[in-house]
């Protein structure tokens, strides 16, 4: 029976100078599957990525592809595994010579034309208009095209991608959307996605992981509070920003330690809680439809922190939930759990 587990990665972790970028220890990503990364920039989404397209060994741990180690080089990876950074790179040459290369050093010599002109057309460029333009002819987001092509070309078995959509225009990044779609879709390739851009993960992905500082602490949406926290009068400790919203909780391990809690930890009404429950006022700002669980993602604006919470279409018709809309949201001070 073929492996269910596309990667399985134990006890991995990895350190650049200056401190240690990435622990996780165990992840599998199935065959087939799309997976989304999300957290703020310098959790490891990157360096994840990295590891996953075998351009880097980890400092410790192990990675397995297909049941088997792998690494930089292997043969088990090399041509399947592919990754679009975010600042893609093309070779001064020709849209044609660019895409094409990756099949020249395969040594794939019949049908380039076919492939390249197929690969072009999945992401919306021409080929009778752009085959012969120069690199230096093409727009940012004709150009971050081209280099996806220029994977699409290869027909990866694993197709890794770096805030694709983060620097290009909206067509631009509807094709690429779309393109990557189309791979999962007609060869089984298999994504992991690292993007900003939520409303899309979560309409596509069948998992999403958010990492913070290094760790993969959710499977899905969680709600991070970030110190630093001050001591109050009753023993429990506050943080506010600018917009004065206040959030108490019990007293956390140290002053700038981030407070993590799910989903489904708050409440939401559209009066005002009694005052013994600690509540914060909030703004509805979207509405997110999670594919994998059939769930609506509530966005909340608390002041200026987000927030999120998870809703049957019913509750949200209930409860007459919409963008725009101001609800108050209760939570316990003592649900939290902490990272330092």
């Amino acid at each position: 029976m073929a492996e269910a587990s596309l990667y399985r990665i134990r006890r991995l972790v990895h350190a650049y100078e200056g401190g240690t970028a990435l622990r996780i220890d165990e992840l599998a990503v199935r065959r087939a599957s799309i997976v989304g990364l999300v957290g703020p920039n310098g959790s490891g989404k990157s360096t994840l990525l990295h590891l996953l397209g075998f351009i880097h060994a980890p400092t410790d741990g192990t990675i397995l592809f297909k049941g088997q180690p792998a690494g930089p080089f292997s043969e088990s990876v090399r041509f399947t595994v592919t990754l679009l950074p975010q600042e893609s790179y093309l070779l001064k040459r020709t849209v044609w010579q660019n895409v094409r290369y990756g099949l020249q050093l395969r040594g794939h010599e019949g049908g380039q034309q076919d492939r390249v002109r197929e690969a072009l057309q999945w992401v919306g460029l021409e080929p009778d208009r752009f085959l012969h333009r120069k690199w230096y002819a093409l727009s940012g987001g004709e150009a971050q095209r081209v280099a996806l092509a220029a994977r699409l070309v290869l027909r990866p078995e694993v197709l890794l991608l770096d805030e694709p959509t983060a620097s290009v225009d909206a067509l631009s990044a509807q094709r690429i959307k779309e393109a990557a779609m189309r791979a999962r879709k007609e060869w089984g390739t298999t994504l992991v996605v690292a993007s900003h851009d939520r409303q899309w993960l979560y309409e596509v992905c069948d998992n999403v992981l958010h990492l913070y500082r290094g760790r993969i602490f959710s499977n899905g949406e969680e709600n991070m509070l970030f110190g630093p926290w001050r001591q109050r009068g009753d023993g429990r400790f506050e943080t506010h920003d600018s917009d004065g919203a206040s959030f108490v909780v019990d007293p956390p391990p140290s002053p700038d330690a981030v407070a993590i809690f799910g989903t489904d930890a708050i409440s939401v009404s559209c009066e005002r809680p009694s005052r013994e429950q600690p509540c914060v006022e909030a703004t509805i700002s979207r509405l997110l439809w999670d594919r994998s669980t059939g769930q609506v993602i509530v966005s909340f604006l608390a002041g200026s922190r987000p927030l999120s919470a998870r809703f049957s279409a019913e509750d949200i018709a209930e409860k007459q939930l919409y963008p725009g809309r101001t609800v108050w949201i209760g939570y316990d001070p003592g649900a939290f759990r902490w990272v330092e």
